[in-house]
């Protein structure tokens, strides 16, 4: 079938198209009813099924036939260690963690936050508690106590899985400290607490609370899987916002299953058998839907890697595991990608590396600029796809589907809707504008299998969040274009948009045009308030490793580059070379606290920033140039 008809199929007919990728997987009890309101009167998928996704994940796998095939493969440079599980070795793991939550009082419905570094026992504890039909929570290892709490009592877990420690590139996070503040701070009271003790680094456990999880496992009796509703939660998994309370993203266990599994085939072009690299981490969607969930649904090897793009020990690392493991289909933010460019400009590590069996590089998480596209095409030689989603929807909202019928790459764009996704380009007051318009990215109701239906305990919020800004639209926050072909460009959050003498101009945009450069390995573009004009746009710019350049000369080149390519309406008049950009822990930059910075406004330090220090780093910069008001 191809692209077009799949994609016509899915919006015309969505129930039929749905219900035939549902018979790809094994229910326990079939569904009947397919989609219906429930009691918020929120669209729901498969609402009458049965099933387990640990089942499906994991059992179903092994009884047919693939019990010797590696499900699993850690590597941990960090750590030097390497461990591979096979779907026999790794169901029956998880049948014992699950039973070692049983003994601990949880069941089908419970909460058990789990707070771990990227090894196996995380993915371990994650199956357990689905085998279980226990709902999971992540959050990210190392996130501070503060953080901490809010989730503990917005999640009320019976349990938490946690870790003596996560290992950095050149540091050691302990992590029991955090876990003992973060209850102490919490008003819900855990108790019990299972704790998994690495060498690197052990912790004492407090008497009455805390479990040492390899003594406790050992005297565990494997637990068989419990029937679940398709509408029943299989974990909560929180936005990470930059103030106020986070967002409990809900995940339902069916249409998860039905969405993940269809996914691999169709997105990533992903058979059983195949080994999949998604370089993520648990604690963010990507690692729940494509390190541990949508590979082992279609029986794929998933790669679980603890360590970093560089610097662990190279920027070859990304191409050692590829070759180690016979990657077929790699996973990263662009932000890892510019990390390899900017310490290996000419990519010459690539060239130690046999990558013949890897097929497609996927990237998404952030913009994909063009610059960096080109590098790595350049480079690798190798197809790569932006596909954009968000943590709500839990899989591609768009993408170039590998699986069906690759389409010609446009720069700057995340090609087409993926089927089940009717995007829409909404103007002010909820009109669909012409092609080529820039607007709101909406997504019409309802929504495809996989994507949330409510927040964690406050429905309200959801619909206030996503549904009440347009009638029968799902509003991502997100603002761009559909071109004369269907192609979806993603300028950027819509409050990424900036306002230059009346203008709506895209930060997003002139970051291309800076980042084209050939002395810049990465950048920002931030708004800053100008009596004269609203707005005006300011440059941050990370120059790549090894680049000498005038600092003045570099400016007015980018100034050039800026007016050539978008116009002097663009007023892009400065621009100013940091030693670094402060990210979350994701890779994503922190634009909206640098436009914070750059007009001297009050900002609160996101709890998701990788390192804190680079913030009085620029706010000093920006105050010796005279750039912040």
């Amino acid at each position: 079938m191809t692209y077009q008809q799949e994609y016509q199929a899915s919006i015309e007919q969505p129930e039929a198209f749905w219900q035939k990728q549902s018979q790809r997987i094994q229910w326990f009890k079939k569904p009947g009813k397919i989609l219906a309101k429930d009691e918020n009167g929120i669209d729901r998928w498969f609402v009458d099924g049965e099933m387990n996704t640990a089942y499906l994940a994991l059992d179903y796998h092994v009884l047919n036939g693939r019990g010797d095939q590696p499900a699993l493969i850690y590597d941990s440079p960090v750590t030097g260690n390497k461990r591979t599980y096979t779907y026999a070795q790794l169901t029956e793991s998880v049948a014992l963690a699950a039973g070692m939550l049983k003994a601990q009082g949880v069941e089908k419905g419970d909460r058990v936050i789990i707070y771990m570094p990227m090894i196996p026992e995380a993915a371990i504890a994650m199956l357990a508690c689905a085998r279980l039909g226990a709902v999971h929570s992540v959050v990210f290892g190392g996130f501070a106590p503060h953080e901490l709490a809010i989730r503990i009592e917005d999640a009320e877990p019976k349990v938490i899985m946690s870790a003596s420690c996560g290992i950095e590139i050149d540091r050691v996070i302990e992590y029991k400290p955090i876990l003992d503040e973060a209850i102490e701070l919490a008003s819900h009271k855990v108790g019990c607490c299972l704790i998994y003790q690495r060498e690197t680094r052990r912790c004492e456990l407090t008497p009455g609370r805390d479990l040492d999880w390899q003594e406790t496992i050992a005297r565990s009796q494997p637990a068989d899987c419990t029937p679940v509703n398709a509408l029943d939660p299989l974990y909560v998994l929180y936005t990470s916002g930059t103030t106020g309370k986070p967002k409990g993203v809900v995940r339902d266990n069916g249409g998860h299953a039905v969405a993940m599994n269809y996914s691999m085939e169709v997105v990533y072009d992903m058979q059983p058998g195949d080994v999949f690299w998604a370089a993520s981490d648990v604690g963010w969607v990507v690692g729940h839907s494509y390190i541990v969930y949508a590979p082992l649904l279609a029986g794929c090897t998933t790669v679980f890697y603890e360590g970093k793009p560089v610097r662990t020990p190279d920027a070859g690392a990304f191409w050692r595991v590829c070759e180690e493991y016979g990657v077929k289909g790699l996973f990263a933010a662009p932000t890892a990608f510019r990390a390899i460019r900017k310490e290996d400009p000419e990519c010459k590590l690539a060239e130690q590396y046999d990558l013949s069996k890897l097929k497609t590089i996927f990237m998404a998480g952030e913009r994909l600029d063009p610059p960096t596209y080109d590098w790595v095409v350049q480079k690798i030689k190798r197809p790569v796809v932006d596909h954009w989603w968000q943590t709500e929807t839990g899989w591609a909202i768009a993408g170039n589907h590998m699986g069906l019928e690759p389409a010609r790459v446009k720069a700057g764009s995340v090609t087409r809707p993926s089927p089940g996704y009717n995007v829409q380009i909404l103007d002010p007051s909820g009109q669909p504008v012409g092609a080529n318009e820039q607007g709101s990215i909406a997504i019409k109701l309802p929504l495809p299998p996989g994507c949330l239906p409510t927040i964690w305990g406050n429905h309200d919020r959801f619909v206030a969040g996503y549904l009440s800004t347009f009638d029968g639209y799902y509003v991502s926050g997100d603002g761009g274009m559909l071109d004369d072909d269907n192609y979806l460009f993603v300028m950027g959050r819509t409050d990424d948009i900036i306002n230059v003498a009346g203008h709506r101009l895209s930060t997003g945009e002139m970051e291309e045009v800076v980042a084209g450069h050939e002395a810049v390995a990465e950048c920002a573009v931030i708004g800053r308030h100008s009596d004269l004009k609203g707005e005006e746009p300011l440059g941050l710019v990370l120059l790549k490793d090894g680049v000498d350049v005038d600092e003045d000369q570099l400016r007015a080149e980018l100034i050039q580059r800026v007016r050539d390519q978008i116009g002097a309406v663009a007023s892009f008049r400065d621009a100013v070379i940091v030693k670094r950009l402060p990210k979350t822990r994701s890779g994503k930059i922190l634009r909206k606290v640098l436009r914070n910075i750059a007009n001297s406004e009050e900002y609160q330090t996101p709890s998701t920033i990788d390192d804190p220090a680079c913030l009085g780093e620029i706010e000093g910069i920006l105050s010796s140039r005279g750039l912040r008001l």
